[in-house]
C-alpha cells in the first residue's frame, strides 16, 4: 500500500514536471513567434518604406539615412551609423545618435551635446579606414555580422574617455548583395541600459539584407535612368549627323563622286560634306570630330554651316579654315578638336585647290609627267587641327596647296579608321597600303574603287571589328 501511495505521488511529481516543461516550452514558442512576427513586420514595413522612396528618386545618401533610422527605432539602439564601401576603403555617410568615432578621438573634446554630437559627424564622415579595419572593417571583409553583448570587457572595441561614448554593446553587420559588399550598418548600446540579444541581432541583419537589396535596386534604376538619357542622346545624334552628310551630290559634267560611310559605333565622330559652289567648282570637305555623341554632333553642325557660309565668300580653302577655327575656337569645349581637309576641285582650270587641318593627307591617282605612268602619291600640306589654338597661331600655319587634275586622275580623301586598321599582329594598314591599293584599282569607277578598298581593309583586319569610324570620298575625273 505504501509503494502505491508512493507510486502515485511520484507519477504525479513527474506529471506535473512535463506538463510545466510543456507549458514552458509553449510560452517560448510563443514568444519566438512574436519575436518572428515583429521582425517581419519591421523588415516588411522597411521595405515597403524603400521601395516607395526609390520610386519617388530617392538620393543613396537618404536611403542611408533611411537605413539608420529604422535600426534604431528597430534595435532600440542610442547611435547607428552606415558606412559606405568605396573600393578597399569605408566611410560613415549616414549617422543618427552620439556614435563613438572608429578611432580615438584627440584629447580636450568639450561642449554641448548639440556641438559635440555635429563635431563627432564631421569625424565620421571625413574618416576613412581600410576593409578589414576595426569591427566595420572585419564586418566588410567576412561578410558576417558580429554581436558583441558586453563591449566593456572586449578588446576589439575602442575605448574613448568620454563616458558618453562608451560602447557598452554593439551590433555590427554587413549590407550586401549577392557577393556584393555595399557597406556596413552598426547600431550601438541600446536606450534601456542592458545588452543586445539574438533579437535584435536577427533584425539588423534583416534590415542590412532589406538595404542591401534597396541600394543595389537604386544602383540598377540610375544606370537605367543613364542608359535612357544615353539612348536619347545616341538618337538625337544620329538624327543629327544623317541630316549633315549629304545624300545627294552636286550634278557636275565629268565628275564622279562616291562616299563610304561606316561608324564604329551607333554614332561616329567622322564627317564629310559635297556641295556646289558655281562655275564648275565643287566643295568637298572630310572631318574627325573628337569624342562621341550629341556634343560631337552638335560640333559637325556647327563645322557644316560654318564651312558652306564661308566657301561661298572666300576662294581661298586655307582662308575658310582660318575662319572656321575662329568660330570653333570660340565654341567649342577645351578637351574637342576638328581635323578637316577642305579642297575645291575646278574643273575649268582642271586643278584641285585644298587645305588641310591635321587631317590625314589625301591621296592623289595621277599619271607621272615624265614617264607617263600612274603613281598614287599621298598630297602634304602644313595646317593644325581646328579649335586648339587661336587664330594668331592657326593662320600663319596652314596654306592653300594647288595640284594638277586631269581626265582620269582620282582625289581620294578619307580618315585614320581606314589607315590604322589593324590585322591580328597589330600591324595597321597604312596609308602606303592605302596608296598602292588605289593604285592597282585604276580604271575602276569611283563608287567601285570605294568598295575594294573597303574589302582590302576588312580583309586585312580579318574582318575584326573596326576600332574606328571608317569614311572614304572619292572624287574621279572622267
Amino acid at each position: 500500500m505504501l509503494l502505491f501511495l508512493l507510486g502515485a505521488a511520484a507519477g504525479g511529481t513527474l506529471g506535473w514536471f512535463f506538463w510545466w516543461s510543456c507549458r514552458r516550452e509553449a510560452v517560448q514558442l510563443d514568444e519566438e513567434k512574436q519575436r518572428l512576427a515583429q521582425e517581419k513586420r519591421i523588415v516588411l514595413d522597411f521595405m515597403h518604406e524603400m521601395v516607395e522612396a526609390i520610386g519617388e528618386g530617392v538620393e543613396r545618401e537618404d536611403l542611408f539615412e533611411k537605413v539608420v533610422h529604422t535600426a534604431i527605432l528597430s534595435t532600440g539602439a542610442l547611435s547607428a551609423c552606415v558606412f559606405e564601401r568605396e573600393g578597399t576603403k569605408l566611410r560613415g555617410v549616414a549617422i543618427k545618435g552620439l556614435f563613438p568615432p572608429h578611432r580615438p578621438l584627440p584629447p580636450g573634446l568639450t561642449g554641448k551635446a548639440g556641438t559635440r554630437a555635429k563635431f563627432l559627424e564631421q569625424i565620421l564622415r571625413s574618416e576613412v579606414f581600410e576593409v578589414g579595419e576595426g569591427l566595420v572593417g572585419a564586418a566588410a571583409q567576412s561578410g558576417k555580422g558580429i554581436l558583441i553583448e558586453n563591449a566593456l570587457s572586449d578588446p576589439r572595441v575602442i575605448k574613448h574617455d568620454d563616458p558618453v561614448l562608451q560602447v557598452r554593446s554593439v551590433i555590427v553587420t554587413p549590407i550586401s548583395f549577392r557577393e556584393r559588399n555595399i557597406g556596413v550598418l552598426a547600431v550601438v548600446n541600446p536606450s534601456d541600459g542592458g545588452a543586445f540579444g539574438e533579437s535584435d541581432f536577427s533584425v539588423a541583419q534583416s534590415l542590412a539584407e532589406q538595404a542591401g537589396m534597396a541600394i543595389h535596386n537604386l544602383d540598377l534604376m540610375a544606370m537605367q535612368i543613364e542608359k535612357n538619357r544615353l539612348d536619347v542622346d545616341l538618337s538625337l545624334a544620329r538624327e543629327i549627323q544623317s541630316m549633315l552628310l549629304p545624300k545627294v551630290f552636286p550634278r557636275a559634267s565629268h565628275l564622279d563622286i562616291a562616299t563610304v560611310y561606316h561608324p564604329a559605333q551607333k554614332v561616329g565622330g567622322d564627317f564629310y560634306d559635297i556641295f556646289d559652289l558655281g562655275e564648275h567648282r565643287t566643295g568637298v570637305a572630310i572631318a574627325d570630330v573628337s569624342g562621341k555623341g550629341v556634343p560631337a554632333s552638335l560640333v559637325m553642325a556647327i563645322t557644316q554651316s560654318n564651312l558652306r557660309h564661308f566657301a561661298r565668300s572666300h576662294d581661298s580653302p586655307a582662308e575658310v579654315l582660318r575662319r572656321l577655327n575662329e568660330v570653333l575656337d570660340r565654341e567649342m569645349r577645351e578637351d574637342m578638336f576638328v581635323t578637316l581637309v577642305y579642297a575645291v576641285v575646278d574643273l575649268r582650270s582642271g586643278e584641285i585647290v585644298f587645305a588641310r587641318a591635321g587631317h590625314e593627307a589625301p591621296l592623289l591617282l595621277c599619271k607621272h609627267h615624265g614617264n607617263g605612268m600612274l603613281r598614287a602619291e599621298p598630297l602634304a600640306a602644313e595646317g593644325m587641327a581646328l579649335g586648339i589654338v587661336p587664330d594668331e597661331i592657326f593662320g600663319p600655319s596652314i596654306s592653300d596647296r594647288r595640284v594638277p587634275f586631269e581626265p582620269g586622275d582620282v582625289f581620294l580623301l578619307y580618315t585614320d579608321g581606314v589607315t590604322e586598321a589593324t590585322n591580328e599582329e597589330g600591324t595597321e594598314f597604312s596609308s602606303a597600303r592605302l596608296a598602292d591599293t588605289l593604285h592597282t584599282l585604276a580604271g575602276r569607277s569611283a563608287s567601285e574603287l570605294n568598295t575594294c578598298i573597303l574589302d582590302r581593309v576588312r580583309a586585312f583586319s580579318q574582318n575584326r571589328a573596326p576600332f574606328d569610324d571608317i569614311t572614304i570620298v572619292t572624287l574621279k575625273r572622267l
